[in-house]
């Protein structure tokens, strides 16, 4: 078990009077995390219970907005987790019920698809909840149990397995076999509950189709020629895929100049194991044509765990003109722009010109997997 970095950031959070919310992909660790926190208020003599709202029992109980029976059911405890919270009917309602009337008592609601969870809280929690979006293991995490040169050693295979937390630490032949079980058994069961989506098999060309363009600026217009579905459709599918933790998407950075592309997009995975469970691939690094985009979505990802980790608030993009040039990934934060190229081998950085002349005081950084370590 490793211990999240997340976790002693929610626990400066707690008992402030407001429902702590994460959101996650599922197998990555939510449960885990929330039980990481119980163990800790626990050893600090705060009273905790955990449950888990998948369970018929437990949802039974909580199908009411009735606040005395609500408060005999989490009796006299400090910390209440309610985990796979989004089963439950009208769960923003009894969420704000209980944090209304008694506030003494903290909650944590894990979810592991944002559009249920979101739209049952959302508007009954306004200014009654915190959020935090719970990422497979970072780097830093890992370096919490192995020093930097045997992360360094295990660069290649998180490019090919991913860091679920289940898989990370697996042989290769079990690595792939669970990750493919996930693939198959978890990835769209929170889509296709949503909206009455039945039809897995459209699904699941569409991610291939996100897949074999990792990185690559993603056409709804195409991808809806490819899979006889309107852009429209396919805008929503990728809506969903997004808020199920499986892809994220990078905007085109522009400051309206002429010469930039403003409107594209790009989208990557947050767990390039599931990525290359879906197109069947986990080649050796020496065997494979996609080196490149699997260095790029690896390096995005991880620098988004660590601005959480750091609790740095940033916004992300990617920028390119319309004669070619291109920089991988922009950050905006505290009103200025820092821009990196992503490259898994050493080399030459050749800088836009278009990008220099028209943002002269933005630093340009080559992160490879020599210096890969100052980046995260």
């Amino acid at each position: 078990m490793y211990q999240r970095t997340l976790s002693d950031i929610i626990s400066k959070s707690l008992y402030k009077g407001k429902v702590i919310v994460i959101y996650g992909a599922r197998q990555v660790g939510k449960t885990t995390l929330s039980k990481q926190i119980l163990t800790q208020q626990s050893n600090i003599g705060k009273k905790i219970q955990y449950f888990n709202c998948e369970l018929l029992s437990v949802k039974s109980k909580l199908e009411t907005t009735n606040e005395q029976i609500l408060k005999d059911f989490f009796g006299n405890n400090d910390l209440i987790v309610l985990d796979e919270a989004q089963t439950i009917p009208q769960i923003g309602q009894i969420l704000k019920i209980m944090v209304d009337t008694y506030p003494e008592i903290q909650i944590i609601a894990t979810g592991s698809s944002s559009f249920d969870l979101s739209n049952q809280i959302g508007e009954p929690l306004v200014g009654r909840s915190k959020e935090f979006k719970v990422f497979s293991l970072s780097a830093q995490e890992l370096q919490s149990r192995y020093s930097k040169i045997e992360v360094d050693s295990k660069i290649d295979n998180l490019l090919r397995f991913g860091s679920y937390p289940g898989i990370i630490d697996l042989p290769e032949n079990e690595s792939m076999i669970d990750l493919e079980s996930i693939a198959s058994n978890y990835l769209y069961k929170d889509i296709l509950a949503f909206d009455n989506i039945r039809n897995s098999s459209v699904i699941s060309k569409l991610l291939k189709l996100l897949s074999l363009q990792l990185g690559g600026e993603a056409s709804a217009h195409e991808l809806g020629r490819q899979l006889s579905l309107s852009s429209q459709t396919v805008k929503k599918y990728i809506d969903l895929l997004e808020k199920s933790f499986i892809i994220f998407s990078l905007q085109a950075y522009s400051g309206n100049l002429r010469k930039e592309i403003s409107k594209s997009h790009k989208i990557y995975f947050y767990d390039l194991g599931i990525r290359n469970a879906i197109i069947n691939n986990f080649n050796t690094l020496d065997n494979r044509t996609d080196v490149g985009a699997l260095w790029e979505n690896f390096c995005i990802i991880e620098r988004m765990k660590s601005n959480q980790q750091n609790q740095k608030i940033v916004n992300n993009y990617f920028w390119r003109a319309y004669q070619g040039e291109e920089i991988d990934y922009i950050e905006e934060y505290g009103g200025k722009l820092y821009a990196y190229e992503l490259k898994y081998n050493s080399g030459k950085m050749k800088s836009p010109k278009n990008f220099l002349q028209a943002y002269k005081d933005t630093p340009i950084e080559l992160i490879n997997k020599q210096n890969w370590n100052t980046f995260f």
